[in-house]
């Protein structure tokens, strides 16, 4: 498998190319040169197959021969080492909870299989990788956790001062060791602004080995395809199911359609967004217009300008009319989420964290000019990530489960510093 970049100036590469680059030269994001398609034998057994033997089947055809088999097995018993449960919460709509990893949240195995994959090809190497990420929230924490100790491997974590949730700035802050945490005074698109400055910047990339672990890393978005899979495989419903995927910078729900593709039986896709509704608007009016992000509740969709969009405009060959089909988008108010965690807790006795409502509340939406049709909504984070939040809503403490109450015991530590590309590059340089 190939990997051609979305700007179409740069040369093809494989796997750990497209890995260890991050992003292509010409600044576009690796796609797959073909999307492969599920074995017959896959789609009519799959649900009698393993975890394990799922993610495998799924992400061998991109990895191709640059990892050998069984190390490829060994990087997916370690990536997906943890339960993903698909939970009913009421009579039409379940929950596929994808928060019951390390840092309790869906982006653990992207960050896992990434931090594996990287560990692999960086093995014998004379320079060490730079790891440089942005995040809006929970990817910090997942790459923090991921690429902890990694032989090789330095990451750099830029995060937006005061938009995070405490809980996911302890993650991200208290590892110390090769992770290092920069607090930016400004939004999450400052901060991958400065991650992509990074990346075009010859005196940068002469002098350090700089790689991504966004989602426009191929090793964090590819893997991503795993939940569709496990949630179907739990799918006791006759007809395919709806999928609402809470939507930021649009890399999860875009492994999702990739899926899709592929063969995965899925009926229809909701990308749930928050008041950030750069994708709603353009599938209401056909154009695209990205805008500054909007702080909110969900603050890990906290995106004006997903990166990740440009590779469901490839999937779909940018033919708009064929994304509407596949696609309904929504746009939820932080007042609407508030209300609807407070009504599902005290009705269903399930409690949404604010992604997951977001989430909820579309395929809500959805359903009801659908209402012969059953649906599964993502929960990407444990509600304990924003129990600063939820509690006062439901007028209770959320218990802390021990991968979180130990974090209160540590020192936060980070560096301040200005949205000014000059400043990233000096602490980048002093390293």
């Amino acid at each position: 498998m190939l990997y051609y970049s979305t700007n179409k100036q740069s040369p093809k590469v494989n796997f750990k190319e497209a890995t260890i680059l991050g992003q292509a030269p010409d600044r576009g994001l690796y796609y797959p040169e073909r999307i492969p398609t599920l074995s017959k034998d896959f789609v009519s057994n799959y649900k009698g197959w393993s975890n394990q033997a799922i993610a495998f089947q799924m992400i061998r055809p991109y990895v191709g021969d640059t990892i050998p088999p069984v190390m490829l097995n060994k990087i997916i018993a370690e990536t997906i080492n943890f339960e993903f449960p698909l939970v009913q919460v009421d009579e039409n709509i379940f929950a596929l909870e994808l928060f019951h990893g390390p840092t309790l949240a869906f982006k653990d195995v992207g960050a896992r299989f990434m931090s594996r994959c990287l560990g692999h090809f960086v093995r014998g190497m004379k320079k060490e990788v730079t790891v440089l990420v942005a995040t809006s929230g929970d990817t910090g924490g997942a790459v923090a956790s991921g690429f902890y100790e990694v032989e090789g491997v330095s990451v750099v974590i830029l995060y937006p001062s005061g938009k995070v949730s405490n809980t996911q700035e302890l993650q991200l802050t208290t590892n110390g060791k090769n992770i290092k945490a920069l607090e930016v005074s400004g939004t999450f698109d400052d901060c991958q602004q400065l991650v992509k400055q990074a990346f075009a910047d010859s005196d940068l990339t002469k002098q350090l080995f700089l790689t991504s672990a966004n989602s426009i890393n191929v090793a964090r978005w590819l893997p991503q395809q795993f939940y569709y899979a496990f949630a179907l495989k739990q799918w006791k419903e006759k007809n395919p199911p709806v999928i609402a995927v809470p939507s930021g910078n649009f890399g999860n729900l875009c492994a999702g359609l990739l899926a899709y593709k592929s063969g995965l039986p899925v009926q229809h896709f909701i990308a749930a967004c928050n008041a950030n509704d750069v994708v709603p608007n353009y599938f209401r009016s056909g154009d695209y217009k990205p805008k500054p992000a909007i702080s909110t509740l969900s603050n890990a969709m906290d995106v004006g300008n997903p990166s990740n969009f440009i590779r469901i405009l490839e999937l779909f060959n940018h033919q708009f009319n064929s994304l509407k089909n596949a696609i309904t988008s929504y746009s939820i108010s932080d007042e609407t989420t508030k209300q609807v965690i407070r009504q599902v807790y005290a009705e269903q006795q399930y409690l949404l964290d604010p992604h997951g409502a977001v989430g909820y509340i579309s395929l809500k939406e959805y359903l009801r000019n659908h209402e012969a049709i059953k649906g599964i909504f993502l929960g990407t984070a444990h509600p304990v990530k924003f129990h600063d939040a939820i509690e006062p809503l439901i007028g209770k403490d959320i218990d802390l489960p021990g991968s979180v109450e130990h974090l209160l015991e540590k020192k936060k530590h980070s560096i301040k510093m200005d949205p000014e590309f000059s400043n990233l590059k000096e602490i980048l340089l002093s390293q």
